[in-house]
Parts: structure tokens; C-alpha cells; sequence
């Protein structure tokens, strides 16, 4: 009789899971200038509730108004959910069949009794506002109230941290291309017709620009707040882009008009944001191909895609404050504000000095000083522009990146450097910064074959990731201060003091919450110190010295700067213990959701 067969076992085999493809993982390598930004942009969330941030609350006043009460009038929204600062107020005198008769600054009619109605309105340009509707409404179906900390890290997340994630593609695909350009046509001025371009430096060149961008300069802090600069810059960078692919494409039309969409929204996201569309405006006429016919199509293409931006914006100014043309300013709240918003364009006058000095150079917040690597820009521009066989397509992107410098060194001259209030760095020169990437990889691609130049430029990007980071992880720097990074922003960072992060909102304390964000800024840091080093390892040797000592030698310039008068050393002190006071999360705690 035969033997029967054991019993098989009836249940299947547990699947093993496919291992990630090379290619996938090549891909996730390669990625890094974004996957890394992205992680820190998303995993760091500075807020300080006791602050009470006006330039980001007051336009989410405005938000919680038009899903509420179905208006931009936000003095409804204001007696629900608190007062903010950085509001216009409206005053109004109606006439004997109550139309609307004047409308006038109410600081100016204080007393006057035939002003009797009053308005409320943000005084920043509306676009934020409106962008947040949805991620209010949607926020509201879970939970009705919304927690302020939830709608702030929420607001901020949809509006200005994904924005800046995305435009990161396209830019790192336009630095390559350029680079690539560059590359080649130094290969075919060699003297010897055997070299070949050399597109991997200009590869390791972009992606190194892309995360010092995104990690290392204002692009960073605001698009981790709810203000409008960090998506001006964002907007600005798209009109750009799709103006350089217009003049590529084989049907530009489309391409033109999403450049006028874009910079539509670009002024009704900042009203200074204006100050780039003119320069952006003649690269794109005199960049079209097809002769006139063809420069034409492209100004009516570009007219149209600004008209619906234009149009919305003028009936927000005259349903707001009675005049297409007339903005918030006019109408601040504050009285001592107003004398930085009269004359001239929005307070533009003639440029002075010291504010162009602070703004630039100021230990508290210079934009050099802050991201020492923008340094680079002048003498990227300087090479560039004086290379005689530069290529057409080369020497218009910095003919504008010039025009944009000029543009805006001149603005922040010209408006008082007083009014920056508790910020990092000077924000209104936020979308100045992406315009200064090409002559920045100009330069570090030029100089690549000096270790000692590269070693330096690499220390001066990695300082700039490591300070701006730190100044980030604050991000409300007390303009009382002398140098914020190493009285408040780095000790603080020492001490615990770490920011919310989704993490820390669902109960995790820090530093373990703010571990992902941090881990992805140091990653960050060093891959792009390791992209800019040489590839031979004796040269890179040199480099990595030059770096160090570049990085020291930048840092001790700038604590040079802290006071040693007893009394500023005092205040500054007080600073500090204020910030301390009321920063959240504290130390070894979660978020507290309220």
C-alpha cells in the first residue's frame, strides 16, 4: 500500500517585496537638490503663536472672511478671532441717500463724526488671502473652529512651501542646460579639438546652486511663513522660465501667455513684485523669435494672460478703497507706518546710503551676509558679460539678472530700512535671489579647475545653508537685535528651542519632531560641498582645507560684529529671554494645537 504524501501546507507563501530598481534608486540619488529641500521645507515649521505674526495673520483674517461671510471685509472676522496688526481702516462718510460720499485713512478722521463707518482690511496685496480659501474651507469640515496653529502651518504648506518645491525642478533643468551650454562652448574654444565639454561639473554645479538656493538663501524662510515674498520670487521665476522656454518652442503662444499669467499674479502677491516685470518684460520681447510679427504675438499673448490677474486686482482696489489704482497703503491703520508708504511708488524715493549699506551688508540681516555665496553674483555677471564669443541665449539671461540687480538694490536704498520689522534678512529682496543663480554657476563653473576658489566658494555655499538654516529654524528676528545668528538664532537652536513640525503636531517632542528637517539640512549641506570639490583627491584635499578655513574666517568676520557696550549687551539679552519666553514648542515638548 503506498505511503500517502504529507499534507501540503495551506498557506501561501508570505511575498517577498520587489527590491527598488537601480534606476529607481540612481533616480532618488540624483534627486537630491529637491528630495532634500523638499524634506526640510516640509518638516520645519517656525511659528511663534505669542508673536501674533501680523504680515501672515492678517491676510488669513481676510481668508476666514470670504469663506464666513462671503467677503474681503474682515471686521467681522476681526471680532470672531481676534485683532491683528497690519491692517488698512477705511473710514466713510455717506451722503444724504447713503451712497458713499469720501473715503479717508481713519487715523486722519479720528474725531470727525460724518466718518462714522468704518472698514477693515489687510494692507498687503490680496492674492495670499485668496489662495488659502480652500485649504480654510477644507480645514473647517474636520474641525470647526480651526486651530490658529493648524490653519498657519496649513496655509503655509499649500501657498508657499509647495510652490517653492515645485519651480525647484525647472530651475535645476534650466541651470543644467546653461551650464551644459557653457560647457560646450569652452570645449569648442579649446585649442585642442579632443576635449570634450565637460557636463558632469556642469551638472554637479546646478544641483549644488539648487540646494543652496532652496536651503541657503531668503528662498528658505519665506516659504516657510505666510508672506508673500517667498511666492513673488516663486511667481517671478516662473514668468521668467517660461519666457526662456517660449524662445525654444515651436508654438510660443502658450508659453507667452502662461509668462503673462504669471506675472499678473506675480503683483498680486506683492505689489513691489512690479519692480521685476519691466526688465521681464523687454527680455521677453527682444528674446521672441520670429522677427516683429513674432514679438508682437508675443506682447498680445503676454497682455492676455495679465489681464485677468490686472482686472481682478483693480475691482479688489476699488470695491476695497474706491480706486482701481489705489492700494492699502494709503489706508494704514497705524499712523506711524504711514510715512513709509507716501511718496514716491509705494514710499520708493531717492536712495540713500545706509539702507542700501544695512541691506546688503548689516551683520542683523545684509543679504550677503546672511548667504555669503550670493557674493558671487557681481563676479559672475563681471565674467560673463565680458566674454566676447558669449552665446546670444548666455548674455540676454544676464543682461536681465544685471537689469534685476540694478532694479532692486535700487528699491531697497530707496525704502526706509526701518520698516523690514521682525524678519530674516531684507524680504523684499527675496525675488531678487533667484536671478542671481546663473552668474553664481557662471563663476563656480569658470573657476573650477582652481582648488583653492572652489574650495572657498564651496565654504561660503556651505556657510550659507548652515546660517540661513539656523536663522530659519526662528525666523522672527527682533530688529533690536546686532546679529541675530549668533546672539538668538544659533544659541537658541543649541539650547532645544526647535521649531513645530507635523511631527511635533501629532505629539512627538522635539528634537526628535524636528530630527527629518534637520537631518535633511545637513545632508544637504554636505552633498553640496561634495559637488562642488574637485574630483581628484589631492585637489579635493586642498578644497575641503580652503572650505573650512573659508567658513571660519566668514563666521569670525561676522561675530566681530556682536556688541561689547554693557547697555546694548543688556538689551540684547532681554531679547533673547523675551524669545525664549515665548517659543514654541518648548524644549523636549510637542506642539500644543490651540
Amino acid at each position: 500500500m503506498p505511503t500517502p504524501s504529507p499534507v501540503a501546507d495551506s498557506t501561501p507563501p508570505t511575498p517577498t517585496p520587489p527590491a527598488p530598481s537601480p534606476r529607481r534608486r540612481a533616480f532618488i540619488l540624483a534627486a537630491w537638490p529637491i528630495l532634500l529641500p523638499a524634506l526640510a521645507l516640509i518638516s520645519l515649521f517656525p511659528y511663534l503663536p505669542a508673536v501674533r505674526s501680523p504680515n501672515e495673520l492678517c491676510r488669513l483674517r481676510q481668508t476666514q472672511a470670504l469663506v464666513e461671510d462671503g467677503a474681503i471685509e474682515i471686521s467681522p472676522a476681526l471680532k470672531r478671532h481676534g485683532w491683528v496688526g497690519d491692517l488698512s481702516c477705511v473710514a466713510i462718510r455717506r451722503d444724504e441717500r447713503g451712497h458713499i460720499a469720501e473715503r479717508r485713512p481713519c487715523p486722519a478722521v479720528r474725531h470727525d463724526k460724518r466718518f462714522g463707518e468704518r472698514r477693515y482690511f489687510p494692507s498687503k496685496s490680496p492674492l495670499l488671502s485668496f489662495a488659502a480659501v480652500p485649504v480654510y474651507a477644507a480645514l473647517r469640515l474636520a474641525s470647526d473652529p480651526v486651530p490658529e496653529t493648524l490653519l498657519v502651518f496649513f496655509a503655509r504648506l499649500f501657498c508657499t512651501v509647495l510652490p517653492t518645491i515645485l519651480v525647484l525642478i525647472p530651475l535645476r533643468r534650466f541651470l543644467r542646460r546653461r551650464l551644459r551650454e557653457l560647457a560646450s562652448a569652452d570645449a569648442s574654444d579649446s585649442a585642442s579639438s579632443d576635449i570634450a565639454p565637460d557636463t558632469a561639473a556642469a551638472d554637479r554645479v546646478a544641483d549644488a546652486l539648487t540646494a543652496t538656493f532652496a536651503l541657503g538663501t531668503l528662498a528658505f524662510s519665506y516659504a516657510a511663513l505666510f508672506m508673500s515674498h517667498g511666492l513673488t520670487g516663486v511667481l517671478a521665476l516662473a514668468t521668467f522660465l517660461a519666457l526662456e522656454h517660449a524662445r525654444r518652442a515651436t508654438r510660443p503662444t502658450l508659453a507667452y501667455l502662461a509668462a503673462g499669467l504669471f506675472a499678473g499674479l506675480t503683483v498680486a502677491s506683492e505689489y513691489t513684485g512690479a519692480l521685476a516685470l519691466v526688465p521681464l518684460a523687454l527680455y521677453g520681447l527682444c528674446t521672441a523669435p520670429g522677427g516683429l510679427p513674432g514679438k508682437i504675438r508675443a506682447a498680445l499673448a503676454g497682455i492676455c494672460g495679465v489681464l485677468p490677474s490686472a482686472l481682478l486686482l483693480a475691482l479688489y482696489h476699488a470695491h476695497a478703497f474706491g480706486h482701481p489704482l489705489t492700494t492699502g497703503y494709503l489706508f494704514l491703520n497705524d499712523a506711524a507706518y504711514q510715512g513709509w508708504h507716501v511718496g514716491g511708488f509705494l514710499g520708493i524715493r531717492l536712495p540713500d546710503a545706509r539702507a542700501f549699506i544695512l541691506s546688503f551688508f548689516s551683520p542683523l540681516r545684509g543679504l550677503f551676509t546672511l548667504s555669503p555665496i550670493l557674493l558671487l553674483a557681481p563676479v559672475g555677471l563681471a565674467l560673463g558679460l565680458s566674454r566676447r564669443r558669449a552665446r546670444a541665449p548666455l548674455r540676454a539671461d544676464l543682461i536681465l539678472g544685471l537689469a534685476l540687480t540694478l532694479a532692486y538694490a535700487y528699491f531697497t536704498s530707496s525704502f526706509s530700512y526701518d520698516s523690514w520689522g521682525w524678519t530674516t534678512g531684507p524680504r523684499h529682496l527675496t525675488p531678487l535671489v533667484p536671478f542671481l543663480l546663473l552668474p553664481i554657476g557662471l563663476a563656480l563653473f569658470t573657476c573650477r579647475h582652481n582648488p583653492w576658489l572652489t574650495g572657498a566658494f564651496a565654504g561660503l555655499a556651505a556657510l550659507s545653508i548652515a546660517s540661513t538654516g539656523a536663522m530659519t529654524l526662528l525666523n522672527y528676528i527682533p530688529d533690536s537685535l546686532t546679529n541675530a545668528l549668533h546672539q538668538v538664532a544659533w544659541p537658541l537652536a543649541l539650547d532645544g528651542y526647535l521649531p513645530h513640525s507635523p511631527l511635533s503636531l501629532l505629539g512627538v517632542p522635539n528634537p526628535f519632531a524636528a530630527l527629518p528637517g534637520l537631518i535633511a539640512i545637513a545632508l544637504a549641506l554636505i552633498l553640496t560641498v561634495r559637488a562642488l570639490l574637485p574630483a581628484q583627491p589631492r585637489a579635493r584635499l586642498k578644497s575641503l582645507g580652503t572650505a573650512l578655513a573659508a567658513a571660519i574666517a566668514f563666521s569670525l568676520l561676522h561675530a566681530a560684529s556682536l556688541p561689547d557696550d554693557p547697555r546694548a549687551m543688556a538689551r540684547d539679552a532681554q531679547t533673547r529671554r523675551f524669545l525664549e519666553e515665548r517659543y514654541a514648542p518648548r524644549p523636549f515638548s510637542a506642539s500644543i494645537v490651540e
